[in-house]
């Protein structure tokens, strides 16, 4: 799918049941490396706290993901959260729920529908936007079919990275991958020119 969704940004919220308090956090993420670093951070923020449970998802895919009990059941907190995020068909998000025990047990059924609330009423406070998948290229060719790359390259799908005008030029430009054969066709069918893809990123 060349369309996918995520957060417009970071959501938290406070959710309470049988006087454990849940605080629950939903942020956006590119990298495992990057949400291993937020799970150090937010142990170190609340060591106070009796767990720190987390899920994310990441890709366009969809592909890679991972949810962490923290001591809580099995399956009673990472997956529930993971659930909101599959719910709500998001990827490169994690949600982190920290819980602060009140002196009363939830039981498995009801620690599974209080990280399920506080996961889904953070996501709720991050909102959802829609991602294109988009590719990049860099295209090489002669100064002298200048006008005919930069008539392509002014679309109004196309977004120019970089460009150098020489004996040889060349200009880096991103668009949604499902333009890729109309933009790369045109391209290509200049003299001389080369293509070379870059990265399939995202916006």
């Amino acid at each position: 799918m060349d369309i996918y969704y995520t957060i417009k940004g970071a959501g938290e919220s406070q959710y309470r049941e049988k006087m454990s308090r849940f605080l629950s956090f939903a942020l956006p993420v590119c990298s495992a490396d990057e949400v291993r670093q937020l799970i150090k951070d937010f142990q170190n923020r609340y060591h106070d706290a009796r767990h720190v449970c987390w899920a994310y998802m990441l890709g366009p895919e969809r592909a890679e993901w991972q949810v962490n009990d923290n001591g809580e059941p099995s399956g009673t907190a990472g997956r529930p959260i993971l659930g909101q995020i599959n719910s709500r068909g998001l990827t490169d998000v994690m949600v982190v729920v920290v819980r602060y025990f009140g002196g009363i047990k939830l039981g498995t059924s009801g620690l599974i529908a209080a990280y399920r609330e506080a996961a889904s009423l953070a996501l709720d406070e991050a909102g959802i936007k829609e991602m294109r998948r988009k590719r990049r290229i860099r295209v090489t060719f002669g100064y002298e079919t200048t006008d005919r790359v930069m008539r392509v390259v002014k679309s109004p799908d196309v977004d120019v990275i970089s460009k150098r005008f020489d004996n040889l030029c060349s200009v880096e430009i991103e668009f949604p991958l499902d333009a890729a054969p109309e933009i790369e066709g045109k391209l290509s069918s200049v003299e001389g020119s080369f293509i070379e893809e870059l990265t399939v990123g995202m916006d």
